[in-house]
């Protein structure tokens, strides 16, 4: 965190059961309500409570512009974006914020619409996943007896594929036999030239498709022309504007459509587009540019959007039940409120992520540290995000470590200890942070050590075998050694909450050290290293036993260990009972669950005694180590009423003042995947979840 083989076991859940938690009304306000998700780059998000009263942003908040009208017996309703403003926003009964599927719930003028956003992160299978693909739908009934003439209309500005509105853009339109495609992208097309954080891509191709079935009208025009032409008369610009290319921001040029449904009655008329955004190449990994993982198998662009037509049914259903039988356990094992934050952070963690195939198709996965530092690979990133991908897909967590351990094994990576990240987000070249390869200053190495080690025994915990550890086996080795010497009274360094400076003899890294150095050991027992396995499990256990004597302070344990009178959250400690590692006494959980009880604000548990900010990933982790449903919810629901309440409307943060509500930084991170933590307390519903990955 910086400043700068398909499961047939199914839940069977009743309508009543599931009615709180799929229709959402409005009393649970999403920060800011997910829209289009599928990478870093193509992330788009309403900031608003109504679709309309602001223009669609990326997560950074730029305007990445879309539009949708709907014309009903004549008059005409904005559905989102801002324009026209001469004309209303149609009432918006419910907004229901699902793992894949945002549902906007409008009624007006005799007229009930759905709209939904799509974006098909179905994580059992790679291949969808990675596709740079997103959905939208609109549904139409009429609700008064009566038909009604209606229209539908969409468009998207050029904003989406550039990263200042002042570089020019062109378009083009393509002729198939099946689909009507409209593309827009810039001019220049710098292929992975910039890095950084505050970015938005300006290379690749944007798509808009719609089946030929659907008899839409298309066009490439101004917005004034296109929007107006639309509110006045239904229909829009026959004749696509030629003045290309030209900036962005010059009578901003959209991609629009226009669906005439006819005369609409009580039975419903469904219509939809896709969106799909073509990079070509999304990563440089160590100076050779990756392909996107959908890519691996030769899959052309055309083959892509043929395909994902094809497939929007099938797709649709299958994000429907996926939601309704994640929504339905995560309200069984946290709640009703812990399963609707969840649901708000699944695509955003993912979608802060890039899938891409390297030369031989293994599956490489990047995240990228959102408004932190920009950060890509960061691996005090990937470790609170990494449950997600523990609950649901194991070889998505080994695609997201895989790139640091193949980093660790070069000659470029010098140190003893694991590295920090790979470089500055989209170029993976070489650590960039701190010391870089330089020196060890304002390096983590307790910390990204600890992390490698309990993310590699966990990879193997869940696969029942230790094969995939034994290929970086040099590197887990060296970094247990260096645990063994320094994990467990940690040196004045800083740990993953680095925006809390340097901390000598940090309790928490400790016990961080004390666990890694067991998860060791049971990898060593798995490779039949028995020896070595002995060793490492009496030092984790006598490390154990030191840590308590020398962290302990009557009620609680402390942050540091040469600091009496102080506190903070023991979020790593929960691996030793997911992991069944069973180092620690379980009244040493207890201890600090009643302690924390105590120290709570209205909107979480702090960190620690010396702010009152708190990290949203660590307060699950801490609550997870609660063993009463009671004491794990009233840490939770403070958290739900964070993001229920928070008066900064952007992508969920993870980093927040837990008396006020505000952010303090970050946005839009993939760490929000650590949320998924408590599934992982419940054996069945981990087993269940992770057995759909795809052999």
């Amino acid at each position: 965190m910086k400043t700068t083989a398909f499961c047939l076991l199914v839940t069977l859940v009743s309508a009543a059961q599931m009615a709180p938690l799929l229709g959402q009304p409005l009393a649970f306000r999403a920060p800011a309500t997910p829209l289009v998700t599928c990478d870093p780059y193509f992330s788009i998000w309403s900031f608003a409570d109504h679709p309309a009263d602001d223009w669609p942003r990326h997560w950074t908040g730029t305007n990445n512009a879309l539009c949708s009208i709907v014309r009903i017996d004549g008059a005409s309703y904005r559905l989102v974006g801002r324009a026209p403003s001469n004309i209303p926003a149609m009432t918006l009964a419910s907004r229901t914020v699902l793992p894949t599927r945002t549902i906007y719930e409008f009624t007006e003028a005799g007229v009930h619409l759905t709209l939904t956003s799509l974006t098909p992160l179905l994580p059992h299978d790679l291949n969808i996943i990675s596709r740079p693909v997103a959905y939208v739908s609109w549904q139409v009934r009429s609700i008064d007896g009566k038909e009604h003439a209606v229209s539908i209309y969409y468009d998207n500005s050029a904003e989406l594929v550039v990263n200042t509105a002042d570089q020019r853009v062109t378009w083009s339109r393509f002729q198939n036999k099946e689909l009507d495609i409209l593309r827009i992208g810039s001019q220049e097309q710098p292929i992975l030239q910039k890095s950084g954080d505050n970015l938005r891509i300006d290379w690749g191709h944007l798509y808009v498709v719609s089946p030929k079935t659907q008899q839409a009208a298309s066009v490439v025009a101004s917005h004034h022309a296109a929007r107006n032409a639309f509110t006045r008369t239904g229909d829009i610009p026959f004749s696509d504007d030629m003045r290309a290319p030209r900036k962005a921001h010059d009578d901003w040029p959209v991609l629009a459509y226009a669906f005439n449904l006819g005369h609409v009655g009580s039975q419903t008329v469904k219509r939809f587009l896709l969106l799909a955004y073509d990079d070509e190449f999304s990563i440089q990994y160590f100076h050779r540019n990756l392909r996107p993982y959908w890519r691996a198998t030769g899959m052309t662009t055309e083959e892509l959007l043929k395909r994902s037509v094809q497939e929007y049914g099938a797709l649709s259903s299958q994000c429907k039940t996926f939601d309704e039988e994640l929504m339905a356990d995560l309200g069984r094992v946290g709640g009703e409120q812990y399963a609707l934050l969840a649901a708000l952070a699944y695509r955003q963690a993912i979608a802060a992520q890039k899938l891409t195939a390297d030369i031989d198709g293994t599956p490489l996965l990047f995240p990228k540290e959102n408004f932190s530092n920009g950060c890509i690979a960061t691996v005090d990133v990937i470790y609170p995000a990494a449950p997600i991908f523990m609950l649901f897909n194991v070889d998505l967590l080994k695609a997201t470590v895989t790139p640091v351990f193949q980093y660790a094994s070069m000659k470029q990576w010098r140190f003893p200890f694991a590295p920090h990240d790979l470089g500055t987000y989209p170029h993976a070249n070489g650590q960039v942070y701190g010391g870089g390869e330089v020196s060890e200053e304002n390096q983590m190495p307790v910390e990204e050590c600890g992390n490698m080690l309990i993310l590699a025994y966990a990879i193997a915990h869940m696969e029942g075998t230790a094969e995939y550890a034994s290929r970086y086996w040099s590197s887990l080795e060296q970094w247990a050694r260096y645990l063994k010497e320094k994990g467990l009274d940690p040196e004045n360094q800083l740990c993953t909450d680095d925006f809390a400076g340097h901390l000598a003899h940090n309790v928490n890294l400790s016990l961080k050290a004390i666990l890694a150095l067991g998860s060791y050991s049971r990898l060593c027992l798995m490779l039949g290293k028995k020896k070595e396995a002995e060793e490492y499990w009496k030092i984790a256990q006598q490390f154990a036993r030191n840590w308590e004597r020398m962290a302990n302070d009557g009620d609680h344990y402390r942050l540091a260990f040469d600091k009496p009178g102080t506190w903070s959250q023991k979020y790593n400690l929960v691996w030793d009972k997911l992991l069944a590692l069973n180092l620690f006494p379980r009244e040493i959980a207890r201890k600090e669950i009643a302690y924390y009880k105590s120290k709570q604000n209205p909107y979480g548990l702090p960190l620690d005694n010396r702010k009152d900010y708190t990290k949203l990933d660590w307060l699950v982790w801490t609550a997870t180590l609660a063993e009463s449903r009671v004491d794990f919810g009233e840490i939770v629901s403070r958290a739900y009423a964070f993001a229920n309440e928070t008066p900064n409307r952007v992508p969920l943060t993870d980093w927040y003042d837990t008396k006020t509500a505000k952010q303090v930084g970050f946005q839009a991170r993939s760490v929000v995947g650590g949320v998924f933590i408590k599934m992982l307390d419940d054996p069945a519903v981990w087993r269940k979840w992770s057995e759909r990955r795809m052999q």
